[in-house]
């Protein structure tokens, strides 16, 4: 394959962009320490949306990848995305080593497909456009059964090997957090989180849910001046803030005795417990709940369609299909407690347009003329009464 510009660019893209670049293996932990203008160097295949979102934020420059955004193998959301952004999408030839080529802090100037270090020119990438991710986009489309089947081959496997464990009963940590009766709202800054938490907020307002924030769905919650009563998972995308806000803390420990992010968490200083459970952390943060007796469980930012389950590449997406089986009804997404919700009329809305009635009301009457003669004439009436008893008398 050549390597080089491939069809139609975006106007942007033409310019010279230069900017410090940034490494890091995982996208997003590298979108945390990228400032407006940086070149992310990253390694991602098949960019997702939730991924492209964050580089989108961060104000990058220019993205260099080096390996396929887009390999065709599903129709990945993320790099069309970026590339509608107008951010430049540069692919990489993978037999070279970005993160061995590219040094961090480094200042990169990126000109079209050419990558320079000063005035040497380091690489030339293939720079994507619209055009290329759209083809990219319905071959992968087309093909998509395969993936698919190896999805479900993968569940199946899943279910042979570990099924039986994820319908077991499980030994809950001691929670101060009561679930048993109320509703919880459990929240992973993924797909839609934004969107979804703006239209929950009537739903927050009057079921007041208790809120479980997975990892990095504590800062979420914090962007909209809600504080999480718990927070879960492997704590490696959670904020000093997020950690002070007086949450419960609960780390999740596999059942195998891997605790990933337990030196992380124990360094913070603060209490901790810890709940034995596999799968990924927005299963385990379910199933806490299910399990102590949630009556209903909303999702923000959860996987739920077959391409979000895609999109996150892991085989362990298999017992998040699972999980879901295991709640049942109990588990809704956002999206549809908030249609449910528009345009129910609420007690206290109505409470307050009586109240906004009888003050009209009131208000009219006080600045009405037949009003006050009306009072002026009862008052009257009250004086020459008072009068005569006093006269009699």
């Amino acid at each position: 394959m050549v390597w080089g510009l491939v069809g139609r660019s975006t106007r942007r893209q033409h310019d010279d962009c230069v900017g410090t670049a940034k490494l890091g293996p995982r996208t997003k932990d590298l979108t945390k320490r990228l400032d407006p203008g940086d070149i992310a160097v990253i390694r991602h295949a098949d960019i997702d949306r939730v991924a492209a979102e964050g580089l989108i934020a961060a104000g990058v420059g220019a993205v260099i990848n080096g390996a396929p955004s887009i390999s065709g193998r599903y129709p990945n959301g993320g790099p069309i995305r970026i590339v509608e952004a107008g951010i430049p999408l540069l692919d990489v030839d993978p037999a070279h080593d970005v993160f061995a080529e590219f040094v961090e802090g480094e200042t990169l100037r990126v000109d079209g497909g050419d990558i320079y270090r000063g005035d040497e020119l380091v690489l030339h990438a293939e720079v994507l456009d619209v055009d290329h991710i759209e083809r990219q986009m319905a071959v992968a489309r087309a093909s998509i059964g395969d993936e698919l089947g190896r999805f479900a081959a993968n569940t199946l496997e899943y279910i042979e090997r570990e099924g039986r464990v994820l319908f077991d009963p499980v030994t809950l940590p001691p929670l101060k957090t009561k679930l048993k009766g109320r509703h919880a709202l459990v929240v992973v800054r993924g797909h839609d989180y934004k969107d979804d938490l703006r239209s929950l907020r009537p739903y927050i307002k009057e079921y007041r849910p208790v809120l479980i924030a997975v990892d990095g769905g504590a800062d979420a919650l914090l962007e909209f001046g809600l504080k999480p009563d718990i927070i879960i998972g492997d704590f490696d995308s959670v904020s000093v803030e997020a950690m002070n806000v007086g949450a419960e803390l609960i780390h999740q420990v596999h059942l195998d005795g891997r605790a990933p992010g337990r030196e992380e968490l124990a360094a913070f200083g603060k209490p901790y417990v810890e709940f034995v459970a596999d799968g990924m952390s927005e299963d385990v943060a379910m199933l806490l709940a299910y399990e102590a007796g949630a009556t209903l469980i909303v999702a923000v930012g959860t996987h739920a369609t077959m391409i979000e389950f895609l999109d996150k590449g892991r085989r362990g997406m298999s017992s998040t299909f699972l999980t879901r089986m295991r709640l049942g009804p109990v588990l809704v997404d956002a999206k549809g407690v908030s249609r449910l919700y528009e345009g129910r009329i609420r007690r206290r809305d109505v409470f307050l347009l009586v109240a906004a009635a009888v003050i009209t009301i009131v208000v009219v009457s006080i600045v009405s003329q037949p009003i006050h003669v009306f009072f002026d004439g009862v008052r009257l009436s009250l004086r020459d009464l008072w009068y005569s008893i006093t006269d009699a008398v």
